[in-house]
């Protein structure tokens, strides 16, 4: 612990006010649906994530070490100032996206920002843009549509099941099953996206000689970080979740079960191959899954568009600030200083800004003016209706 000095305990400080943000935005991939279908009431259903993400961030660490031992080079010597710019670019995309409801990826704004970061701090030989194309880029495109196939398949599934019996009974029995379907995907995400933290920190501690390269995070990342994410999710991104549970879709129980049981499949399999896969992406495919399998095959499409807009922007976006930053923070202390007052100035204004229009558990179902676009037989929109931009407000 002797190693750990001033700037170092800022860059860890840092990297677990990431692991805040990333819980509050990405509490929507597996509570969203069933707070839109009204299987769990909101502040229970953030309860019950905060408490799963934490249990599930002691289940693995292979995504932790897929961060600090695989994305980057730890000979080409990452310092700390490149792992701060890194977690900067990472959580002010991640506070522009929740301001605008936008379920983008809080994984790729950290993996954007730190090669982007380390791109510039080191040059390219200290990214392994093999690791980056095997375990983030390609998941990162087919992990959704993975989960979106099967939602879709599971959700005409559950349908023809059902198709004969009481419409009430269903409706029960698939709230109840989401309560489990939900729990699990809780569960996963702890399992995937709180080791991304304990990867930056192990990082950190690496670069400074605290830790021998290729260790394993200690037991007080792993609490420190369950901690954070778990945190983070209790606070309820309620913008995201308002946009993933009625934005995108009329999600209704049978939709919602089929969805989240796809997703949580997909996750916990990717953690255990150590991809650090994007949870939001994952989550908002089989939602868009469910939605095309359901009786109506409705998608709002105008948010469908932003969304996927949003997924291609955040990798490079996260990456050009951060790089940005990397530059500035390299100068010296001053340099220090001012990216940090940056991240403070920058993440003040967002907020100021989001109480303006503020989202909570009292109204994050309230979409009524939102009109669904319904899908033709060629899977094209039937009737062009203007997607309301409340939505995402």
């Amino acid at each position: 612990m002797e190693h750990i000095s001033f700037l170092v305990a800022v860059v860890i400080i840092t990297a677990l006010a990431f692991d805040f943000t990333n819980g509050f935005h990405d509490t929507a991939n597996a509570m969203a649906t069933s707070i839109a279908t009204g299987a769990l009431r909101p502040k229970v259903a953030v309860t019950i994530a905060a408490v799963l993400n934490f249990a599930g961030a002691f289940l693995s660490v292979k995504v932790a070490t897929t961060i600090s031992g695989g994305i980057v080079n730890e000979k080409t010597g990452i310092h700390p100032e490149i792992i701060f710019a890194a977690l900067v670019g990472a959580i002010l995309w991640n506070l522009l996206t929740w301001l605008r409801g936008l379920p983008s990826s809080s994984s790729h704004a950290l993996y954007g920002g730190l090669i982007g970061a380390t791109v510039v701090g080191v040059g390219l030989n200290g990214v392994n843009f093999d690791t980056v194309l095997t375990k983030i880029l390609i998941p990162a495109v087919a992990s959704p549509l993975v989960a979106g196939l099967a939602s879709w398949g599971a959700t005409k599934l559950a349908y023809a099941i059902t198709r004969k019996s009481d419409g009430g009974t269903v409706t029960k029995g698939f709230k109840t099953g989401q309560v489990f379907s939900s729990s699990l995907i809780s569960l996963a995400h702890g399992t995937n996206d709180a080791q991304k933290t304990m990867g930056i920190i192990t990082l950190t501690l690496v670069s400074v000689g605290a830790l021998p390269k290729g260790a394993l995070p200690p037991t007080w990342v792993i609490v420190s970080a369950g901690a954070a994410i778990a945190l983070g999710t209790y606070m309820g991104g309620w913008r995201i979740i308002r946009s993933m549970g009625k934005g995108l879709a009329d999600i209704q129980a049978p939709q919602g079960f089929a969805s989240e049981s796809a997703a949580a499949t997909v996750i916990l399999t990717s953690s255990h191959m150590g991809f650090g896969l994007s949870t939001t992406q994952v989550c908002s495919g089989g939602i868009m899954g469910a939605g095309l399998g359901g009786p109506k095959g409705q998608l709002r499409w105008s948010l469908v568009r932003r969304m996927v807009y949003t997924w291609g922007l955040t990798l490079p976006a996260a990456a050009t600030v951060a790089g940005a930053a990397a530059f500035v923070a390299q100068q010296g202390g001053w340099g220090v200083a001012l990216v940090g007052a940056t991240l403070v100035a920058g993440s003040g204004a967002m907020w100021v800004a989001s109480r303006r229009q503020p989202v909570g558990a009292d109204n994050v179902n309230d979409v009524s003016d939102v009109t669904p676009v319904e899908v033709g037989p060629a899977g094209t929109p039937a009737t062009p209706t203007p997607a309301s931009t409340t939505v995402a407000a």
